[in-house]
């Protein structure tokens, strides 16, 4: 195996709304740089999305209490890639879970021997996608400059948290990958 495989987790309209519950709030300065990444990058890209499930069990049930208005089917406007990646997106990854990282994904990657991770947010889905593509025995990059989280500080703590996991997980920049292409 050899390359990368870019996934672009969950640049949803829900999360780049600045009048909506989820908006994370640098969600518009990470689309040029992943834009970048998309294009250099393609076609090992595949953007995945956040989708509430049919019916919430567990934890699950708890979660959509606290955020009903989440509580939409699959083809509802607010789960939808926003219009910059609408277009020619390609594969796309469904999950009703944080975490990404599963067979769908890891078949996409078919090929690469690196992972490479963008989008939203940090310190939720992306992290939780790295921590199980890292389990799972994959490299993973986390790309900084093309990611956000919920607010800067939880961000760089998410930064920080993977960068514990080195050599599994190793956090990056957009020129590093570009480099590496």
């Amino acid at each position: 195996m050899s390359g990368s495989h870019l996934a672009v987790v969950d640049m949803q309209k829900v999360f780049g709304d600045p009048a909506g519950d989820w908006w994370t709030p640098r969600f518009a300065e990470v689309v040029p740089p992943i834009r970048t990444l998309v294009d250099a990058l393609s076609p090992q890209v595949t953007f995945t999305r956040f989708l509430a499930p049919d019916k919430p069990t567990g934890a699950w049930r708890r979660y959509y209490d606290r955020w009903p208005f989440a509580e939409q089917p699959a083809d509802a406007e607010i789960y939808q890639l926003v219009d910059e990646f609408a277009d020619g997106a390609g594969p796309t990854v469904d999950a009703t879970t944080f975490g990404k990282w599963g067979p769908e994904l890891a078949a996409r990657m078919a090929g690469a021997d690196r992972l490479v991770l963008a989008g939203v947010a940090t310190d939720c889905c992306v992290l939780s996608t790295a921590l199980a593509a890292a389990d799972a025995g994959v490299v993973v990059w986390l790309v900084a400059d093309a990611c956000a989280g919920i607010d800067d500080a939880a961000h760089q703590r998410a930064l920080d948290i993977a960068r514990g996991y080195a050599p599994l997980i190793e956090v990056v920049d957009v020129v590093q990958v570009l480099a590496a292409r």
